[in-house]
């Protein structure tokens, strides 16, 4: 059996709490945690030099986004340049996206107002913060996305042409991306969506999961290079949280992405259950909170 390259050893755990620190080792690296990962969309942090990451602002992982380097230059661009960090000049660890959040974004948050994972305590608003909604540019081409039990076609915010996801294919993309840590393919949804879709989407996310594991083990050479973070989605209901948490940390996963939406007030419960099921031998993220 290969050992994974991305494995994670705890330091410090705080007595009757689930706190705890611990350290991400990965090929790039180590990261100790608990860290803030620091997102870099095409593989740059806007404003700053990759060496500034280091020197002056301190962090110790990088995240880039499989959508928009799929999209510009191309993960072909990227694998031929030698990888991500190559590419990018990145001397730290990196991560990769699943691109299941984009879908989001050019589905159920396209044209709504712009809504974000996030919504506020009246489950009727929503929070702006995520596009610029332009009525022309929907009217021009129709529906930006479709889910199906086999993955997602959507259409480029950029000009319009029309791709397609799958679980292995997601995979696919990342590992031509090549960084140290990348995401199973899921389905982000709104945090106003009713309970019967948000079980749905957490029930197909499930299944793209075991396809995202079967594809990636796959591939025995990112087998070696590359750890395979698992995502429980759920929305803001704690019974789909905790069934979420349970199904994903039965699979042979090397960490956990905690997704999806939720609330402010609701998050803290949310991650509280969510947390008391992971394994804890293994690292978790709390993916793209967005803002304080």
């Amino acid at each position: 059996m290969t050992k994974s390259p991305v494995s994670f050893e705890i330091i410090k755990n705080i007595s009757g709490s689930l706190a705890r620190a611990g350290i991400i080792h990965t090929p790039h690296g180590d990261i100790e945690t608990p860290a803030f990962v620091v997102v870099g969309t095409k593989g740059t942090v806007k404003s700053l030099k990759p060496e500034d990451l280091e020197v002056y602002v301190g962090n110790q992982i990088t995240l880039a986004n499989t959508y928009h380097l799929f999209l510009q230059p191309g993960h072909e661009v990227i694998q031929n340049a030698g990888g991500l960090h190559k590419f990018a000049h990145l001397n730290m660890p990196t991560m990769t996206d699943s691109g299941g959040f984009q879908v989001f974004s050019l589905g159920a948050a396209f044209g709504e107002g712009g809504v974000t994972k996030f919504a506020t305590e009246d489950e009727n608003k929503e929070v702006s913060g995520i596009n610029v909604y332009s009525k022309e540019f929907a009217e021009g081409h129709g529906k930006l996305c479709v889910i199906d039990e086999d993955g997602v076609t959507f259409t480029s915010h950029i000009d319009g042409s029309m791709y397609r996801f799958t679980a292995e294919r997601s995979i696919e993309i990342q590992h031509a991306i090549g960084a140290d840590i990348i995401v199973a393919f899921d389905e982000c949804t709104s945090p106003t969506a009713p309970y019967e879709y948000q079980k749905e989407a957490m029930e197909r996310t499930h299944r793209w999961a075991k396809r995202s594991l079967l594809a990636h083990k796959q591939n025995y050479d990112a087998l070696k290079k590359q750890g395979l973070f698992g995502v429980v989605q759920g929305g803001r209901f704690t019974d789909l949280r905790t069934e979420s948490a349970t199904t994903l940390g039965k699979m042979d996963f090397d960490g956990f992405g905690i997704g999806g939406s939720f609330t402010k007030d609701d998050l803290g419960e949310s991650l509280k259950v969510v947390n008391e099921i992971l394994p804890e031998n293994k690292p978790r993220h709390l993916l793209g909170i967005g803002e304080p």
